[in-house]
């Protein structure tokens, strides 16, 4: 079976974030992934990772004033000097808590903005990044978002995202594929994953609709797991999903899947 990460930004809320380390690896999880770490310091966290033998998966770019609604500023023109600053500042985390993957969210469009100038930075920013990562040894991912959940998301549908990575030509480019957010925009989720696989370098899972646990809403996860597995996908499947009546009490799915298997090692 696959291996499960729990994203700590919707899992196990109700700790304090440097507390969900502890509970993620209490509920049997062996990695993690967040939006960010950058609240806090780099020892800090790569404490709490050491002292529960916890995988940093992932994490990403900075992505700007997220209280504010920004969901990251790879897209916008006026913020490139912010972009490549932050590129630096994710490396430096990246090292310190031995993470080997950084994913960019693009951003939402401004309103009547010119969208081939928007697609023209954010490929420069996305070669500028690839290249900066490939140097540290960390690879960047890029992940399409459905427009329900947030309007305006500049990159929305798969063959958009690879039509970017094919521009750029970058070998250190990939693609984040998120179940939840492409059930929404395209279906064909397990034709998709299988045709793109060796271009996949993360997974991450939500049930639809709501957002919540797998098993509670329209996508067969076990059937996905298990077609995965066939395809000999080895990298980690993050849980990243709204728990429906508190994380512990929604734990049944990860338990009868991974809980007592290799996919929790």
């Amino acid at each position: 079976m696959p291996r499960f990460s729990a994203n700590l930004s919707m899992l196990f809320g109700e700790h304090e974030f440097l507390d969900r380390f502890d509970a993620a690896a209490r509920a049997g999880f062996k990695g993690v992934e967040y939006i960010g770490p950058y609240d806090h310091a780099p020892d800090v966290v790569a404490a709490r990772l050491k002292r529960n033998g916890l995988t940093q998966v992932l994490f990403n770019l900075p992505v700007g004033d997220w209280a504010r609604g920004e969901r990251g500023i790879a897209v916008l023109p006026d913020r490139v000097p912010e972009f490549r600053q932050g590129v630096a500042k994710a490396i430096s985390y990246a090292h310190a808590l031995g993470c080997e993957q950084i994913n960019c969210l693009a951003g939402i469009a401004p309103q009547g903005a010119d969208c081939t100038v928007l697609e023209n930075v954010l490929a420069e920013n996305l070669a500028f990044a690839a290249e900066k990562l490939e140097q540290a040894g960390i690879k960047l991912l890029i992940e399409p978002i459905n427009t329900r959940d947030i309007p305006g998301f500049f990159l929305s549908h798969t063959d958009q995202a690879l039509a970017l990575i094919d521009r750029i030509g970058s070998k250190n480019l990939f693609l984040q594929y998120d179940v939840y957010h492409m059930q929404i925009m395209e279906g064909d989720l397990a034709r998709t994953i299988e045709a793109n696989l060796g271009r996949i370098a993360h997974i991450q899972l939500a049930d639809n609709p709501g957002r919540h646990e797998p098993g509670t809403g329209e996508i067969n996860y076990p059937f996905l797991y298990a077609h995965i597995d066939r395809l000999g996908y080895s990298g980690w499947i993050g849980a990243e999903y709204k728990p429906k009546a508190g994380t512990e009490a929604g734990l049944g799915w990860f338990r009868k899947f991974a809980g007592q298997g290799s996919a929790a090692a």
